[in-house]
């Protein structure tokens, strides 16, 4: 019987064959921490070692600025600077600054991620790692501390669920109303502690934007890993960025044809449309119709799930089309999710176009993730967002949130409530 990925990662990371279902002691290529957290992992180190304490390997440990990012807090700033400090003493080179970005996207550009990398990060998205083969996960900053000791952590085999898709996306859908819909179908235990493995001819043609997007979402629906092996121009960009090791990578730990899943499902997307997550879980969705005409705030457009220039291009595109301006009552955000990406809209001229629209462009953070930022929404207040959660108050004690894709967030924002954004392209 073949093996799935995940069994060939795991076997790699822990130097044995393995099981589903086995506990096993993995070796760690990368541990991360955020500016939020990083701070406790660096103390509990300290405490438990000793000041004088080296970390196992310092080009395996990372740092990434962008929950504040500037700071907006004396209390925050002081936990970055206990971070830059740490990194000094210990020699590592690997911290991405206020200037930087979304940690997995920009650890991403820096080409520190390869398939079958075991990465550890004080972020419960880590996982959106799969989408170039890598097995990151979410922990808690105990792991990350211990794993700074001596570079290994433990970890139980997951079964493994497997989602086909095929067919071509219409205009004004994309892989963000895929995912959503695949949230509403399974549910928010839908992948407890499960790898998934996304195949088939949609995937095969999807960006590194589209995979993000796609991987991004699994968490909510419980689950410990997705994998997408890297691919035609995702596999090229990979390359580029992490070396030729990748090609070698794929073919080392792509699943076997032959290899047993827990669960197979197939999704065609021809006849997809538009979704939303209405308030207020990621998995109370519908589709964009059935909301549309809600009146809605404010938007905000990026995160780790939608802040790609591919994103942001999506919605300058539904905004152009609509008339280049969004609606006076509706305060809109957007935030890439990296420097590099800040740049790419910047030199497409795009920005200046967003800014002329009425809408605020920041600089790339997590922005809007949680009420810990800019922007935080007011009570009574209903907003629309390209993020990956819409929890009671995530955002705002009392408000409310709708999740969205790029496109059906600017046709919101143009028409000042939830709009199908086929009613602008198609217009």
């Amino acid at each position: 019987m073949g093996k799935t990925a995940i069994v060939k990662i795991m076997e790699r990371a822990a130097n044995k064959s393995v099981q589903v279902g086995e506990r096993v002691w993995c070796n760690i290529d990368l541990a991360s921490a955020r500016d939020f957290g990083g701070a406790n992992c660096v103390l509990q180190f300290e405490e438990e070692m000793g000041m004088e304490a080296k970390v196992w390997d310092p080009d395996k440990v990372a740092f990434t600025f962008d929950l504040q990012a500037p700071s907006h807090s004396e209390k925050n700033s002081n936990n970055q600077k206990i971070i830059r400090e740490f990194a000094k003493r210990q020699g590592i080179k690997n911290v991405f600054d206020i200037n930087c970005g979304i940690g997995q996207h920009v650890m991403l550009e820096k080409g520190l991620v390869k398939p079958g990398d075991v990465i550890l990060g004080t972020d419960s998205h880590m996982n959106l790692l799969g989408a170039v083969g890598a097995f990151a996960t979410g922990v808690g900053n105990s792991d990350i501390a211990a794993a700074y000791i001596n570079g290994v952590n433990w970890f139980r085999v997951p079964e493994t669920m497997k989602i086909e898709v095929v067919g071509n996306f219409q205009k004004g859908v994309c892989m963000r109303d895929l995912i959503t819909h695949i949230v509403g179908d399974l549910g928010a235990g839908g992948m407890d502690f499960l790898a998934v493995e996304f195949t088939g001819e949609t995937i095969e043609r999807a960006t590194l934007a589209e995979r993000i997007t796609l991987c991004s979402m699994v968490t909510e629906m419980s689950g410990k890993v997705p994998l997408i092996m890297p691919s035609g121009e995702v596999l090229d960009w990979l390359v580029s960025r992490a070396g030729d090791e990748v090609i070698e990578r794929v073919n080392m730990l792509s699943a076997d044809s032959d290899a047993e899943y827990c669960k197979v499902i197939r999704y065609n997307v021809s006849e997809l449309v538009p979704m939303v997550s209405c308030p207020d879980t990621p998995d109370n969705v519908k589709p964009v119709n059935e909301v549309a005409g809600t009146k809605i705030d404010q938007v905000h457009i990026g995160s780790c799930s939608n802040g790609r220039f591919d994103d942001i291009k999506e919605a300058f595109d539904v905004l152009i089309a609509g008339g280049g301006k969004v609606d006076p009552g509706v305060r809109t955000i957007i935030t890439p999710s990296t420097a590099e990406v800040q740049m790419l809209c910047a030199k497409h001229g795009m920005i200046e176009k967003f800014l002329e629209a009425g809408v605020v462009f920041t600089n790339p953070t997590c922005s809007l993730c949680t009420a810990e930022h800019y922007g935080t929404l007011p009570s009574g207040d209903i907003g629309c967002s390209t993020t990956n959660r819409n929890f009671l108050g995530k955002v705002g004690k009392g408000s409310h949130t709708y999740l969205m894709s790029p496109m059906t967030a600017m046709a919101t924002a143009v028409k000042g409530k939830i709009t199908d954004p086929r009613d602008i392209l198609e217009g």
